[in-house]
């Protein structure tokens, strides 16, 4: 018997459903990208930069550096519109013991992120609302894991109204700096030994927090499967949504140096909440408040949808029991969630949260580099290959990209070793398993 898709048509049992589309893409895009770091980060990249002139620069380059990126990403989803994320291209490029390794990986990397989230939201609400901190975290797990077993035609509903949302909020921050604030901002100066302008390390460090802050911008691509036409609205949902975010958040440094000088933004551990008190007096606190609550509900709605359909795909492709891949009659790969939110939860649970982000931190960076490493390669062993979309600029940009991410790389390694260690400790064990276990030979086109 077939389970039937929302639009009536027949769909096979265990398969993800066809319904979602640019409006969702661009959501997703959004959701997964914008959260409550942009409410600090604008303060770290002053701390480094001389002018405001700088400072939107650096805004500007890092929203440069995630367009080239989905550009490379789009190619790639555009070719293999299946479930997975990174672990497709791997699959494609690298081989499936490999591509097994970086699944399991990516999903890690995101029950860690998903947890650390939904801490951050719990201590959000315990300042606000009085609520256990922790609990909080939980129960808002499971509130988006029951809108996900509504099936995804909910779970896109809910991602379009919190990004929608999201932007609202923070656009009302925005024409608030401009419109509610006078003209001369509040001042503080730059100290006398500031330069006029940026050394190297200090453009390094900027570049840093603004990159993390753009990250995410990936999302859409853990949902290629199920796109009515992936072809055509994968690309649109990867470069429009880094537009989107480029344009929001060049937009919010913009109002924020409108109402603070650089050298009080420079000052600032949450600027946003700074300005937010100059613009609506005493009911800052509460707007800054709703704006990261807001923001944190829809990133936690994003990767709630996206980590199960990591399972999804390597149970599908035999690389996990067939039980990963399994999906209810709304089309929510049912058993990914499950165990998604019971292991998240009990990082959450666990609370060790620097030693956790860090080792995170090491698979946010390694996952995109061998993305980058599969689109170079299957341009060369695929020729070929059918490609829908083609990378800008190539091979210049993924380059480009692969040394930036190297960097950072090589960065997360000397600046917190031991913790770079544990992960690819981690790493190494998830590849010996992978070398001692049967792992099917097929591959999918």
């Amino acid at each position: 018997m077939s389970q039937q898709g929302p639009a009536g048509s027949s769909t096979p049992p265990g398969q993800l459903l066809n319904v979602l589309g640019l409006a969702f893409g661009l959501a997703g895009s959004v959701g997964g990208t914008i959260g409550a770091g942009i409410l600090r980060t604008p303060g770290l990249v002053a701390a480094q930069l001389p002018s405001s002139a700088w400072i939107l620069t650096v805004w500007l380059l890092g929203g440069i550096y995630a367009l080239m990126g989905a550009s490379c990403i789009s190619e790639l989803a555009a070719c293999f519109p299946r479930a997975g994320g990174w672990y497709v291209y791997a699959e494609a490029a690298l081989g499936r013991r490999i591509a097994w390794v970086v699944g399991l990986c990516d999903w890690l990397a995101h029950c860690i992120g998903l947890a650390w989230v939904a801490t951050t939201l719990g201590d959000y609400l315990a300042t606000g609302f009085n609520l256990d901190a922790r609990m909080s975290a939980i129960a808002a797990l499971l509130l988006f894991a029951a809108i996900q077993l509504l099936g995804v035609k909910m779970g896109s509903i809910s991602q379009e109204l919190l990004s929608a949302a999201k932007s609202l909020v923070f656009i009302a921050l925005v024409v608030g700096c401009f419109l509610l604030h006078p003209a001369t901002s509040l001042q503080a100066p730059l100290s006398v030994n500031t330069p006029v302008r940026p050394g190297l390390m200090a453009l390094v460090l900027a570049m840093q927090a603004v990159i993390t802050t753009y990250d995410g911008w990936a999302s859409p691509m853990y949902f290629a499967e199920e796109f009515s036409d992936p072809p055509r609205d994968l690309p649109r949902s990867l470069i429009g949504g880094v537009l989107a975010v480029m344009v929001l958040y060049l937009l919010i440094n913009g109002a924020l140096l409108h109402v603070l000088s650089v050298g009080l933004l420079s000052q600032e551990s949450l600027p946003a909440a700074n300005a937010a008190i100059l613009v609506f007096g005493a009911n800052g606190g509460w707007v800054i408040t709703v704006i990261a609550v807001v923001a944190l509900l829809g990133l936690i709605n994003t990767v709630v949808m996206a980590a199960p359909r990591i399972l999804y795909g390597l149970g599908r492709d035999g690389l996990l029991p067939s039980l990963a891949s399994q999906v209810n009659a709304g089309g929510t790969p049912i058993a990914g969630l499950l165990i998604t939110v019971v292991v998240s939860s009990l990082f959450i649970l666990g609370g060790t949260f620097d030693r956790l982000l860090s080792i995170g931190a090491f698979f946010y960076v390694a996952l995109p580099l061998i993305g980058l490493a599969a689109l170079m390669m299957l341009r060369t062993k695929a020729p070929e290959l059918h490609r829908p979309f083609y990378c800008w600029g190539y091979p210049v940009v993924p380059i480009a990209l692969s040394i930036v991410f190297a960097g950072f790389l090589v960065g997360c390694v000397l600046s917190d070793p031991i913790n770079s260690l544990i992960a690819t400790a981690l790493m190494g064990l998830i590849v010996l398993t992978a070398l001692t276990i049967s792992v099917p030979v097929e591959q999918h086109s």
